[in-house]
């Protein structure tokens, strides 16, 4: 398999899973999936299932690249910086879009498959790199932060449009453990 086609289909298969993980809290509602999954249809919520989404299938994909032998090198710090680097490569396209002219689904949909396509050329470009020391447990303490940061997000969203879910006009996962 070329790489140019494994970029292809690890993309879409990160995209087609977004709609899954998208789904997750509202089947199974409960505190802990509530750290990985979106809880509300916020901006910030779906840069979490984003996120989610490239660390979920990377561990698939960490699999199918010794099977075909593929050097992966920093293959966690890969994965960490293609999971926290697709947030700013969509916000970036899609907020200027948003803010003119409301949310678009199928202009959302493009630009998800555009970032994940992005990330991933840009995670074989490092699989590719000289072996960093340290790769691994930096990017265990990373990953965790990051959740760490997304935990306190989604509990004590701040008041702002990127937390703001329009459909039910409220804040994070607090505004709806309160009864109106």
């Amino acid at each position: 398999m070329t790489l140019k086609k494994m970029i292809i289909i690890n993309s879409v298969i990160t995209f087609l899973l977004c709609f899954l993980t998208h789904f997750v809290y509202d089947f199974l509602p409960n505190q802990i999936l509530a750290i990985f999954f979106p809880v509300n249809e916020s901006i910030w919520e779906h840069m979490k299932m984003l996120y989610t989404t490239i660390l979920l299938y990377g561990f698939i994909e960490y699999f199918i690249l010794k099977k075909l032998r593929i050097p992966n090198n920093n293959f966690l710090l890969t994965l960490f910086l293609k999971a926290i680097i697709s947030i700013p490569i969509y916000l970036i396209m899609f907020l200027p879009i948003f803010y003119n002219f409301g949310e678009i689904m199928i202009v959302s949909f493009i630009l998800l498959f555009i970032t994940i396509l992005i990330v991933n050329i840009m995670g074989y470009k490092l699989l590719n790199c000289n072996p960093i020391k340290y790769q691994r447990p930096l990017a265990i303490i990373f990953i965790i932060i990051v959740y760490i940061i997304m935990t306190i997000l989604t509990f004590k969203a701040p008041r702002t449009d990127l937390f703001f879910d329009s459909d039910k006009e409220k804040y994070g996962i607090n505004d709806y453990l309160i009864k109106d």
